[in-house]
């Protein structure tokens, strides 16, 4: 693990808590940051990482695992729903944030620096044919279900899928961009695509939050349990039958193994889903996931 990475993970996350704290920053800077993110830093690394995809099989596999794992999600959560007795808002809450994982904005970086450069592209197979693939289908019907708006329109749904930028990036870095491009343009790329790490965790610090009512504590302790520990241990399962060489089998698990995507909880707030809940899975899974990513990373190095 490169210690040096992570160590700046934390020190990004905990400036953000405290710039909020102190108001240093306007209410809507974490919005903003995560636009300059979505628009230019991620759009950067897919089109850095993408040209060096090998087309083959092992990349579906890739891709299949995060919709296996989602089918499992639906089952569990309904499961749990039942078990606990949860509100219809909060059943869609878990369905969301433990659907979808934080995959980009955490998910390269924290790939980065656990299994090194070379994992990336696998990251990036996971995220844009699984976690955005899911958040642009299934999140669009969940919300459209449990929050009161018209259910999505194919047509809707695949105008989002073509308008988002790292998708875009990622069609023209598999058909138009050269593996080793120019030294400037490679050089453009790494320097734009570095501050994906400073950046998202500074606007994660400044949207963080963690309060909560207590009769929403089972839930969130169980879909942490879901997102964190469950997830990757099945994902862990379903590795050795598609074949997956040992690095694309890690950087699986570790991509699985993320906690809910902050997109996924910001849109259940905004259409008023148990806010508290989403806000608190988002903001205590990023901080728990501090100790289980590394405990994942070093336990899937160490039995290969």
């Amino acid at each position: 693990m490169a210690f040096d990475a992570f160590l700046s993970i934390l020190l990004m996350l905990a400036l953000g808590v405290v710039f909020r704290r102190l108001r240093v920053f306007p209410d809507n800077a974490a919005e903003t940051l995560n636009q300059v993110v979505l628009y230019v830093c991620l759009p950067a690394a897919v089109l850095r990482y993408a040209p060096r995809l090998p087309l083959d099989a092992s990349v579906l596999g890739i891709a299949l695992v995060p919709w296996v794992l989602l089918v499992a999600t639906i089952g569990l959560v309904a499961a749990l729903s039942r078990g606990l007795s949860l509100r219809r808002d909060e059943h869609a809450v878990l369905l969301l944030c433990v659907g979808l994982g934080n995959t980009s904005f955490l998910g390269y970086p924290l790939v980065r620096a656990l299994l090194g450069e070379a994992a990336l592209p696998y990251a990036v197979v996971y995220d844009q044919f699984g976690a955005f693939l899911i958040l642009s289908t299934f999140g669009l019907f969940v919300l459209a279900r449990y929050g009161g708006d018209e259910t999505p329109s194919t047509g809707a749904i695949v105008r989002r899928i073509l308008r988002f930028p790292p998708f875009l990036a990622l069609v023209v870095g598999l058909s138009l961009m050269p593996a080793d491009p120019p030294a400037v343009i490679a050089g453009l790329l790494q320097r734009v695509s570095d501050a994906l790490l400073p950046l998202a965790m500074l606007a994660i610090g400044l949207s963080i939050k963690f309060a909560l009512p207590r009769h929403e504590l089972k839930p969130l302790a169980a879909g942490l349990a879901l997102k964190l520990l469950l997830m990757p241990a099945l994902a862990w399962l379903i590795v050795p039958w598609l074949g997956l060489d040992p690095l694309k089998a890690q950087t699986v698990v570790l991509e699985s193994a993320m906690p809910p995507m902050i997109t996924a909880g910001a849109l259940a707030i905004s259409h008023r889903l148990a806010p508290g809940l989403a806000a608190a899975l988002v903001g205590y899974g990023i901080l728990l996931s501090l100790i289980t990513l590394p405990a994942w990373a070093w336990l899937l190095t160490s039995l290969h």
